[in-house]
């Protein structure tokens, strides 16, 4: 929503002849702002007019870059004239002027201010002035938890990457400067929203496909608990158990065939049944340079885009070969034939190291997606696998829940895979962390697990971590990203995290 002399407020909510488009075009564009980049597609009008690349600024695109260039899972290719700052993701290198980072954490802002607008306006003295009736308020009440769920998923982002962060709710005037709060007052805030907001959400697959239920929140809860530790020191594992046996007994299923989840009809081939909160992608009505069209295009060159439905390759990123060497074998992870060697020793080379293929623009049934350009395919951000995986690593890692029950878990998802099932002993910490690995890589989840298994810093390296080739231990203050310098000198309530 933009000002200009035209537009009020009072006109955009007076609709008489469908009362209730104005509130659900609103909210539609909180959960937009997780699969877009502005009012135009696939690019002019952006939401964040001082990026120097509309595309760079797209949430999917760079919480994706943040959580997965960083580690053993990617690397890309692309140099530094179109793509300023880019290497120094791929090499732990960053300071608080990379690009990618500022295009990150104000893309979680620009959320948080829009669901904050939202729940300015659909109060109960707004709603009343407006003479909205008793049945439309009750389904404002869902959709203001809901924009109060978005808003959790991007504090929950703004505490994983950046710790101590900026905060503001409604309850904070339009254009006020937002306060510093520690990362244990933001898991703490976070939290108690989540808890407060739970009865208010529809039940868990009862609500529209793509927006958010009580299995989305309970499982935004468990990734919060499981990571307590990280963020504030406390171990809450026992509260994370309970979050996910929320999530296990929601009437979620695996899909029965696991490359349906990364197909162009996501949505309708089973693997929605799986999948507990998409960020939706449609081939003509969500048209964008990040989210989906970066994650298929990017993986691939020209040889190989046509057989995943896309009609070019970005040529981006490939797997480091300590990834490779984790997943050796594994027929969850489809590396394409002929690819070079896994060595990577130039990393502007995209012909070296391995090249994977996860995401597709091809239905089930093999058929390519609408466009050839901008894929259908919707990205998992929350998908029953990971739970089962989380139940594991409470069981083996905390000594929470039964490991004989995390065992079935584990040997579900390999059997589905096709591959062979394991044993009780074969449950060490490092094993729930490379089966995450194979389960769920490409998917957001790398740096995030690495640091909880205590493996990011130190204790693990691979090519060009650190910035040499044989790659080297990092400093600690590396596991958070820094508040961007602009940020900073922009509101003098913000201090910049220690390293930066």
């Amino acid at each position: 929503m933009k000002d200009d002399d035209s537009f009020s407020v009072d006109n955009y909510f007076n609709n008489p002849d469908n009362p209730e488009l104005p509130y659900k075009q609103f909210l539609a564009k909180i959960y937009g702002g997780l699969s877009l980049s502005g009012q135009a597609a696939p690019a002019g009008d952006s939401d964040l007019q001082s990026l120097v690349d509309e595309g760079f600024s797209q949430y999917l695109r760079g919480y994706w870059q943040l959580q997965e260039l960083t580690t053993d899972e990617a690397i890309i290719a692309w140099g530094e004239s179109d793509n300023p700052t880019i290497k120094d993701l791929n090499f732990n290198t960053w300071n608080a002027d990379n690009k990618f980072n500022e295009a990150f954490f104000a893309r979680v802002y620009y959320q948080v201010s829009v669901a904050n607008e939202f729940l300015r306006e659909t109060t109960d003295e707004k709603l009343n002035s407006r003479k909205v009736s008793e049945e439309l308020k009750a389904k404002i009440k869902v959709m203001r938890a809901e924009a109060r769920f978005l808003r959790a998923l991007s504090y929950y982002h703004a505490i994983d990457l950046y710790g101590n962060s900026p905060f503001a709710t409604e309850e904070n005037a339009l254009g006020s400067v937002p306060v510093m709060k520690t990362r244990a007052e933001m898991f703490d805030y976070v939290l108690n929203e989540l808890n407060t907001i739970e009865a208010d959400l529809p039940a868990p697959r009862a609500n529209e496909y793509g927006r958010a239920d009580k299995g989305a929140l309970w499982m935004l809860k468990a990734k919060l608990l499981i990571n307590a530790k990280v963020y504030t020191g406390q171990d809450k594992s026992a509260e994370a158990l309970a979050a996910v046996n929320s999530v296990l007994g929601a009437g979620y299923s695996l899909s029965l065939d696991r490359n349906n989840l990364f197909a162009a009809d996501n949505d309708v081939n089973g693997a929605q049944k799986e999948i507990i909160f998409p960020v939706r992608y449609d081939g003509v009505k969500t048209k964008t340079w990040g989210g989906m069209t970066y994650l298929i295009h990017g993986s691939t060159n020209d040889a190989v885009a046509k057989t995943i439905g896309v009609d070019f390759g970005w040529q981006g990123f490939r797997a480091r070969k300590e990834f490779i060497q984790t997943i050796a074998g594994d027929p969850r992870v489809n590396v394409v034939s002929g690819t070079d060697s896994e060595d990577i020793t130039d990393y502007l080379k995209f012909a070296q190291g391995k090249k994977l293929i996860k995401f597709t623009n091809k239905t089930s049934a093999g058929v390519s997606g609408q466009d050839p350009t901008f894929p259908d395919t919707d990205f998992p951000m929350f998908r029953l696998a990971d739970v089962y995986l989380m139940y594991a690593e409470l069981a083996v890692v905390n000594g929470k829940g039964d490991k004989a029950t995390a065992l079935n878990y584990i040997n579900d998802l390999r059997l589905r895979a096709g591959a062979n099932p394991v044993t009780l002993s074969a449950l060490t910490p490092d094993f729930v962390l490379s089966e995450r690995a194979k389960e769920l890589y490409w998917e957001g989840h790398r740096r995030q697990d690495l640091i909880r298994f205590g493996k990011y810093i130190s204790g693990y390296n691979w090519q060009w971590k650190g910035g040499s080739l044989n790659g080297s231990a990092i400093a600690d203050y590396r596991a958070l990203f820094p508040i961007p310098t602009k940020e900073i000198s922009s509101n003098s309530n913000l201090i910049q995290n220690p390293g930066y």
